[in-house]
């Protein structure tokens, strides 16, 4: 099992930024991608960016693509979501999501563990 916990939401004005950890604990070895997904009230979860554990490859949602960046420390067992020119439309519960494998990674359905996830509220 691994465990994830989110921290770092808030509220931010239009254009501002925000920075997301995610900590992992328990067999965080097994786990060979971690990802960040979003959602907001009525719609459905959505991808928002991942990063392979071991070569650092990113994939990025076209929505958030030059305004994200998604990074990992993995001798921290730490996983980071730096959202830079947040717009309204950003506003969701953003989750921290872990898999075993890389295969579907923009998938949430293949992710194996989840935190609770972290509010984030962009408004003037």
């Amino acid at each position: 099992q691994v465990q994830l916990v989110e921290s770092g939401g808030g509220l931010v004005q239009p254009g501002g930024s925000l920075r997301l950890s995610c900590a992992a604990s328990g067999r965080t070895f097994s786990s060979n991608a971690m990802g960040w997904f979003r959602q907001a009230p009525g719609k459905e979860r959505e991808f928002v960016a991942a990063i392979t554990v071991t070569t650092a490859r990113t994939y990025y949602a076209d929505s958030v693509k030059g305004r994200f960046t998604i990074s990992r420390d993995n001798a921290k067992n730490m996983g980071y979501l730096q959202m830079n020119s947040l717009k309204p439309e950003d506003t969701a519960v953003y989750y921290c999501a872990a898999k075993n494998g890389v295969a579907y990674i923009s998938d949430h359905g293949k992710y194996d563990y989840w935190g609770q996830g972290t509010q984030v509220t962009v408004s003037s």
